[in-house]
C-alpha cells in the first residue's frame, strides 16, 4: 500500500512542478510597455555620430513575455545602430523580458554628409512583435553637414558661413599666416580641442551675424554647460598645463576679436606673447565670453585692449592678468555668481599679477599698465578684485601699475584711498543686473542699477555703442559697464 502511494506521489510531483510553472503570456491582447515614445537626437554633425540615447522596454504583466522579434524598421539602410539587452545588433529574435521586469534598449545614429547648410531630419523606428502584435518607439535625429578640421595646421585662408566648421583633435594657424572668419560663422569644438594661433587670427562678426566659438554637445542640457572644449598638456612633472579655447602663442600677432560669442570651454582666450608693447596681441571688443570652467580670458605678459566685452561665469577667474604685461579693458562687464554652475569658488574675478616662483626661485615682470575704464567687477565673492604681487608679503621688485576710472568694482575692505589708481569707483554696491538664474543670465542692467548713468563720457566717446548697438551719448550719462540702459 506504501509502495503505491509512493509510485503515485512521484508522478504527482513533477506534475505540480509544472503546473506551478508561468509559461510566457500568449494572449493576443498583451503588450509591450515604454519609457518613451519617441528617440530624439538634437541636431548632431554628421559623419562623426551622436551621443547614445536609451529607452526602456517594461513587461508589467504577471507573468513572462516573450518578444518574438525587436529590428530596425530601416533595417540594413538605417543611420541608426542599435544595442538590444546588451547586444550590438540591429535585430534579435526570441527575447524573454520576465515579470514585472524590463530591458534597455541603446540607440546611436550616424548621418552622411548631404552638402547643404541647413539641419536635415533623419527618421526611424525601433518594432517590436509580441504574440502577434506590432508596436514602435520612433527615432529621430536632426543632422548638420560641416566642414572638418581635424589636427590641421592652416595656412592663410577665410572661413564663411556657408556650414559650420568641426574642430577635432585641436588645429593651429601656422606662423605668419592669417585665418579671417567672416560674419555669422559658426565653429564648433569636440572634448579635448582647441585653436591655437601661431600667425593671426582676424574674427569679423557684427551685430546682427557675430561669430560663435562653442563646443559640439548640441543637446539642450549643453546650452551653459562649462567645460565641454579646451585642450591640456600633461607635464612630465605629472601635472597639467591647460590650454586656452582660443589659444595665441608666443609669437602671435595683431589679432582681432569683433562680436564673438566664446562659451562653455575650459578656458576661453589665453594671450601668451608681447609681440609688439606699442600694438596689442589682441585687440578683443564687443564679445560675450560664457561659462568658462577655469578663466575667460587668462594672459601672460602680454598686451590686450578689450571693449564692450561680457566676461562671465567662470569657475575660478572671469579675467588673469600674469606675469605683468600691458591691458586697457573699456565699458566691460565681469561678473562671477558661484550658484550659476560651480559651487564654492575661491578666486577673485579678476586678478592681477607680476611674478612666479619655480623650484624656489622668483621670476619677476613688470605690469606696465593695467587699465579698467567705465567697468563693472562684480560677483558673489565679497572681494572680486584680487592683487598677486606680493614676495614673502613684501612688494615684488617689478612694476605693478593698474588703475579703475569710474568703475562699479566688489573689493570688500580694501583700501582705496589712493587717488590716482581708485578713480571715482563705485565700491560694493550690486549692479543690480536685469536677471540672473541658472537659466537666465542677463547682465544688462535694470532701472535702478547704481551704474546708471555713472561713467566717465571721455572714455564712451570712443565707444558710443554698447555690445547690443544701444548709443551712450544719448541720454544723462553713458552707464557703467557693457550695456546701456534705456529707458522707453
Amino acid at each position: 500500500m506504501n509502495f503505491k502511494y509512493l509510485i503515485f506521489a512521484g508522478l504527482l510531483l513533477p506534475v505540480l512542478f509544472f503546473s506551478c510553472q508561468k509559461d510566457p503570456i500568449v494572449n493576443p491582447d498583451a503588450k509591450l510597455e515604454f519609457s518613451t515614445d519617441t528617440v530624439l537626437f538634437d541636431t548632431i554633425f554628421t559623419t562623426i555620430g551622436s551621443t547614445t540615447k536609451n529607452f526602456r522596454v517594461y513587461n508589467k504583466h504577471s507573468q513572462p513575455i516573450t518578444i518574438d522579434r525587436i529590428k530596425l524598421a530601416g533595417s540594413q539602410g538605417s543611420r541608426f545602430r542599435l544595442n538590444i539587452n546588451g547586444k550590438l545588433v540591429n535585430e534579435l529574435e526570441k527575447i524573454e523580458v520576465l515579470a514585472n521586469d524590463s530591458i534597455y534598449i541603446f540607440v546611436e545614429v550616424t548621418l552622411n554628409p548631404s552638402n547643404q547648410n541647413n539641419p536635415m531630419v533623419v527618421q526611424d523606428s525601433v518594432v517590436f512583435q509580441t504574440n502577434g502584435n506590432l508596436q514602435d518607439v520612433d527615432l529621430i535625429a536632426f543632422g548638420q553637414d560641416v566642414n572638418l578640421v581635424n589636427g590641421q595646421h592652416l595656412k592663410t585662408r577665410k572661413w564663411t558661413n556657408d556650414k559650420p566648421y568641426l574642430v577635432y583633435n585641436s588645429m593651429m594657424v601656422d606662423s605668419l599666416q592669417t585665418l579671417t572668419i567672416e560674419p555669422g560663422t559658426r565653429i564648433y569644438f569636440h572634448k579635448r580641442s582647441s585653436m591655437l594661433v601661431l600667425g593671426t587670427l582676424l574674427v569679423k562678426g557684427t551685430l546682427e551675424e557675430p561669430v560663435s566659438f562653442l563646443g559640439d554637445r548640441l543637446e539642450h542640457q549643453y546650452d551653459e554647460y562649462p567645460g565641454q572644449w579646451g585642450s591640456w598638456l600633461e607635464l612630465d612633472n605629472g601635472g597639467t598645463y591647460i590650454l586656452g579655447g582660443i589659444h595665441f602663442l608666443n609669437g602671435s600677432k595683431n589679432n582681432v576679436i569683433n562680436y564673438a560669442i566664446i562659451k562653455n570651454a575650459i578656458k576661453g582666450i589665453q594671450v601668451d606673447t608681447l609681440a609688439n608693447p606699442s600694438k596689442p596681441t589682441l585687440t578683443i571688443s564687443n564679445s560675450r565670453i560664457e561659462n568658462m570652467s577655469v578663466a575667460g580670458i587668462y594672459a601672460q605678459s602680454s598686451t590686450i585692449l578689450a571693449s564692450n566685452c561680457l566676461i562671465a561665469n567662470c569657475g575660478s577667474w572671469c579675467v588673469a592678468l600674469t606675469l605683468g604685461g600691458s591691458y586697457e579693458f573699456y565699458h566691460c562687464t565681469l561678473s562671477n555668481n558661484t550658484s550659476y554652475g560651480f559651487g564654492n569658488r575661491s578666486e577673485p574675478a579678476l586678478m592681477l599679477n607680476n611674478w612666479f616662483a619655480v623650484d624656489g626661485v622668483a621670476y619677476v615682470y613688470h605690469l606696465y599698465n593695467a587699465l579698467f575704464a567705465n567697468c563693472i567687477i562684480s560677483g558673489s565673492r565679497p572681494m572680486e578684485i584680487g592683487f598677486a604681487n606680493l614676495i614673502n608679503k613684501k612688494p615684488a621688485p617689478g612694476q605693478f601699475n593698474y588703475t579703475f576710472d569710474h568703475c562699479l568694482v566688489t573689493v570688500d575692505t580694501m583700501n582705496t584711498s589712493d587717488a590716482s589708481k581708485w578713480i571715482n569707483v563705485v565700491k560694493n554696491f550690486n549692479p543690480r543686473f536685469d536677471s540672473l538664474t541658472y537659466t537666465v543670465r542677463d547682465y544688462r542692467l535694470d532701472t535702478l542699477s547704481p551704474a546708471k548713468d555713472r561713467g566717465n563720457p571721455a572714455f564712451s566717446k570712443f565707444f558710443p555703442l554698447d555690445l547690443k548697438g544701444l548709443n551712450r551719448l544719448s541720454d544723462a550719462g553713458p552707464d557703467i559697464g557693457a550695456y546701456e540702459r534705456q529707458e522707453k
